[in-house]
């Protein structure tokens, strides 16, 4: 008999995994489809002997202490700051928009100060950010929405900004200094060995069978446990009771190249002129020397495996019902992206997995010392 069946074997099912057996004793089952763990996060060598994210790219990055000490516990770290570039107009700028990205683009020489008031002068003042249009238009006019962010969100989710919840451009900064970092988290560093040696660690522990390649529906009624941890897409769940809730998918296009360097940083996006969004040079990422070189077009779909819930209003409102079911349904505990309908960062995730455990530690302690009582009792 497992304690618990979890379903799915990234960061949400992983580290549910490994509190449970580590800190509590559970005997854990953990299943996945796939043929590996670690998710979306997974990460192997290629024909060539270059180590790629085959999902495309992973940067992890946190403001978290707790979540990032938890996963020192697994791995070391390669310290990595994250910068990005556009292809606009010709040029590879600085992605967020900083203080080079305009003085390149318009062959000025502003400061910062100067670069404050040149804002202030083309934005669009809007009453109410209810759209992702309105968060970039109302920071920096709409000329500069044209050429970064109108069409790249139109590639990446399939519709127009001015259709899309304001979550999707706030997530991305506008600068006046020269900062090109893509993130500023307190904690910004890699794996040193790889995501998929982080997940091995997390899953070494004999209170932990682990089962690929394997539908979880399929062996439900047959392998008995007491309570199921569920981090798949939450329609999936129930059938698609009321229909399916729309996520964003992508299609990778591998390539290996016989130089050792192939663009200037890790990410280069596309607005503009082509299919696909953006284009990651591995190397940055891993920090690995070869003569060789690995990169990922990555090509937005309306079809294939769920990566990015769709924040519309009318999106929302069909998760709620799909809560409301998970809510009533006992037994069975929804964590992490796809079962939670969120666009969670991954040390988001690892958060919301610490937190969940820490829930089920504390009523199975109450549980626990209940029984005690009830036995003194007797």
């Amino acid at each position: 008999m497992f304690d618990y069946l979890i379903v799915g074997a990234g960061f949400a099912g992983s580290v549910l995994a490994e509190r449970l057996a580590s800190q509590s004793s559970k005997k854990i089952l953990i299943v996945d489809t796939r043929s590996h763990i670690g998710g979306n996060a997974y990460d192997c060598y290629n024909d060539a002997g270059i180590l790629i994210h085959k999902y495309g790219p992973h940067i992890f990055h946190t403001n978290s202490r707790d979540v990032f000490e938890y996963l020192s516990q697994f791995t070391q770290w390669r310290s990595y700051e994250h910068r990005v570039l556009a292809s606009v107009d010709g040029q590879l700028v600085p992605i967020p928009i900083n203080l080079d990205t305009i003085n390149r683009l318009y062959g000025h020489n502003l400061t910062s100060f100067q670069l404050e008031e040149f804002f202030a002068s083309v934005a669009e003042p809007k009453e109410r950010i209810l759209t992702s249009e309105d968060v970039v238009v109302s920071k920096v006019g709409r000329e500069l929405y044209e050429k970064f962010f109108r069409n790249y969100t139109r590639k990446q989710w399939g519709i127009d900004p001015s259709e899309l919840d304001r979550s999707v451009t706030a997530r991305v900064p506008t600068r006046t200094n020269r900062d090109s970092r893509y993130f500023t988290d307190t904690y910004q560093a890699m794996p040193l060995h790889g995501y998929t040696r982080m997940f091995e660690k997390m899953l070494s522990h004999p209170n932990i069978k682990i089962a690929l390649q394997t539908d979880y529906r399929e062996i439900i009624g047959v392998i008995p446990y007491r309570e199921m941890i569920y981090t798949g897409p939450i329609d999936l769940f129930f059938d698609y009771r009321y229909g399916k809730l729309p996520y964003r998918s992508l299609e990778f296009r591998h390539e290996t190249l016989n130089v050792p360097v192939h663009q200037p940083v890790a990410v280069v996006n596309y607005p503009n002129e082509h299919l696909y969004t953006r284009v990651t040079e591995f190397k940055y990422l891993t920090g690995q020397e070869h003569s060789k070189t690995g990169i990922v077009y990555e090509y937005p779909r309306a079809e294939g495996d769920p990566y990015y819930p769709v924040p519309r209003p009318e999106n929302t409102e069909l998760y709620k019902k799909y809560k409301e079911l998970a809510d009533a349904t006992s037994g069975v505990h929804f964590v992490g992206r796809l079962a939670t309908y969120k666009y969670y960062n991954m040390d988001q995730v690892v958060a919301q997995a610490l937190a969940i455990y820490k829930k089920l530690a504390d009523v199975d302690n109450g549980t626990e010392k209940l029984e005690q009582k009830l036995v003194q009792v007797g």
